[in-house]
């Protein structure tokens, strides 16, 4: 692959904006031009520091590509490479660019900084984790079911050459867990407890049943003979000499030299500077500087409320009894358990979709072009797996995707929220906003593939709050399971605070869990011990969608005569991810808009 190099440099000068004069207006457009310039490169050579964030973009070039970016080396390297545009930035006069331009400095300012700041802090010493991690990746992209493409002889080969590099990406990861055993800097024992069958499971004594043998088992007839052999030679090689000693050596150290060195406590704040890395996360995940304490005990009151709904869902199907024992009803009344298959399951899921369909129609003007899919969740990933949406390309060459964990159809619960569950990871949640953003082309190609926790997973969980309206909900045990998704992301306030400043242990987190929702212990284990591995992320959800309903009940009142829901919504998903003040002040300016013209 030939490497790129940007033959032109940028050039910012600082320039007021006090007048409407011809020069200043093509000062401005000079200004507007150069920086589109400016962030197109910064896209351009981002993708290839992150070839794994490229193929997921559907950018193909870079595909035979991967490194270990964990490394002091890489690092020092990404925070000159983050230093050097937010220097090149801060030459700009924000005043002098236009309003979507302006929208992009601010979220390109608070990018480069959160970056450099978080690699003040040791998290490369947890290379991996049982949540998230390439150790995981690496199964969805060689597995020819993700978004690494095995399409032409060049794509096969470019997955050869980058699936080699991870036994260097392992070696690097066991130096790393190292430094960390050395600093006391170490993940949670119940959580490399989980990392251990991860690295047993997808190694296969028999080649043509691992995982990574899928892309020979589907290769396109149109190879040529001489080319099907050599990549099945080539894939076998790499299965038997590349990637399963890499799984087995991780995991062996895993288990006999780091598992002994876990730590036996839960939160963040048991290591050095946790408690300043735990607030840098909550900054970065909710893009706002609410403290530990606000957001606990925002959750807290919002715990009381959803409990008094949930009451009210009890009493209309005349339960008898308490709370806990209505939790337990739900969990095991043979009733909750209709299905059979797996293929029961998914069409329970489109059936949702269809039920939907009619009345997206009077929520949103635009909708996405971007294809759609239901899938199962690969069995390899499927124990520690939530269900998910993969985003699609933005060429539409591959779909969006929802993905659903399902280990045995009949132990799957239909209480469990599915309607307010594809709602949130399908549609309208995660397909429309991705889709939305990725399918602008005004946006700048930074922007196009930007995610923020708050605003992506804010939209997702304030789009299950829209269930009645889109015809869902009617089934008072849906609503239960609706409420029970609801009461989950106002109990991670609680408890992803709890667990990181030390009000609870992982023990009385679960228990937390247990008492306030209908969960079975291995979920609210399984959710407790994802806070643990990835602090804050869980913050993200209700911190967000509490902002966007904020909103819409603002405008609503102030705009009574002239508000539309789907103009609401289109505004909203018309620019993308952004931090929440930063959608606040647009959309802000658009309802002032609004109410101006009407």
């Amino acid at each position: 692959m030939k490497k790129l190099f940007f033959l032109f440099i940028i050039s910012a000068t600082i320039y007021s904006c006090n007048s409407n004069s011809p020069a200043v207006v093509d000062k401005t457009k000079e200004d507007n031009k150069e920086l589109a310039t400016f962030f197109n490169a910064y896209y351009e050579e981002r993708l290839q520091l992150f070839p794994l964030e490229a193929t997921s973009n559907g950018d193909n070039r870079y595909n035979n590509k991967m490194y270990a970016d964990f490394t002091d080396s890489y690092r020092a390297k990404l925070k000159e490479f983050w230093q050097r545009n937010l220097d090149i930035v801060l030459k700009y006069n924000r005043d002098s660019l236009s309003e979507n331009d302006q929208i992009s400095y601010d979220i390109f300012k608070r990018e480069m900084e959160m970056s450099i700041e978080g690699l003040t802090f040791h998290d490369n010493y947890f290379p991996t984790n049982q949540f998230g991690g390439l150790t995981l990746t690496m199964g969805q992209l060689g597995s020819g079911e993700g978004n690494q493409p095995f399409k032409t002889v060049t794509d096969y080969d470019n997955w050869i050459e980058r699936a080699k590099q991870f036994t260097v990406w392992t070696d690097s990861a066991i130096i790393y867990f190292r430094k960390g055993i050395a600093s006391n800097y170490v993940l949670p024992k119940v959580l490399v407890e989980k990392m251990l069958p991860q690295c047993d499971d997808i190694q296969t004594k028999e080649v043509t049943k691992s995982l990574f043998y899928g892309p020979i088992k589907n290769m396109p007839a149109s190879f040529s003979a001489e080319d099907k052999d050599r990549l099945t030679k080539a894939y076998t090689s790499l299965i038997t000499d590349d990637i399963n000693p890499a799984y087995k050596k991780l995991g062996a150290f895993l288990r006999e030299e780091y598992l002994p060195k876990a730590r036996t406590t839960s939160g963040m704040n048991s290591l050095e500077n946790g408690s300043a890395y735990y607030n840098f996360m909550i900054r970065y995940w909710t893009t706002t500087n609410k403290t530990p304490d606000e957001i606990y005990q925002t959750g807290l009151s919002e715990v009381e409320r959803i409990t008094k709904v949930m009451d009210t869902i009890k009493e209309s199907v005349n339960f008898k009894g308490d709370m806990k024992s209505f939790f337990e009803y739900l969990k095991k009344d043979p009733k909750m358990f209709p299905y059979k298959t797996p293929d029961d399951v998914l069409n329970a899921f489109h059936a949702i979709q269809t039920k939907i369909d009619p009345k997206l129609k009077n929520m949103f003007g635009r909708v996405p072009k971007t294809k759609f899919e239901i899938r199962q969740t690969e069995a390899f990933r499927a124990a520690s797996a939530s269900a998910e949406y993969n985003q699609g390309s933005a060429d539409g060459s591959r779909p969006g995707i929802f993905y659903i964990p399902i280990i045995d159809a009949t132990k799957f619960n239909m209480t469990s929220g599915m309607e307010s569950l594809f709602l949130h990871e399908a549609i309208p949640g995660h397909h429309y906003q991705m889709s939305l953003q990725q399918e602008n082309e005004s946006l700048p190609s930074f922007r196009r593939f930007l995610w923020c926790g708050a605003y992506g997973e804010g939209w997702a969980l304030y789009c299950e709050s829209l269930g009645k309206e889109l015809g869902c909900y009617t089934d008072p045990y849906q609503h239960m399971g609706a409420l029970g998704d609801e009461m989950l992301r106002a109990i991670r306030l609680v408890v992803d605070v709890a667990l990181h400043t030390g009000k609870m242990t992982r023990e009385e987190a679960i228990q937390y869990m247990l008492d306030h929702e209908s969960l079975t212990e291995e979920y609210a284990t399984e959710e407790v011990e994802r806070y643990m591995a990835v602090p804050a992320q869980a913050l993200s959800y209700k911190i967000g969608s509490l902002k966007i309903r904020e909103l819409r009940n603002r405008y609503a009142s102030e705009n009574a005569d002239s508000f539309k829901l789907s103009d609401f919504h289109d505004e909203l998903l018309r620019y993308g991810c952004m931090p929440l003040d930063v959608m606040e002040k647009n959309m802000d300016a658009w309802a002032k808009r609004e109410k101006a013209q009407k």
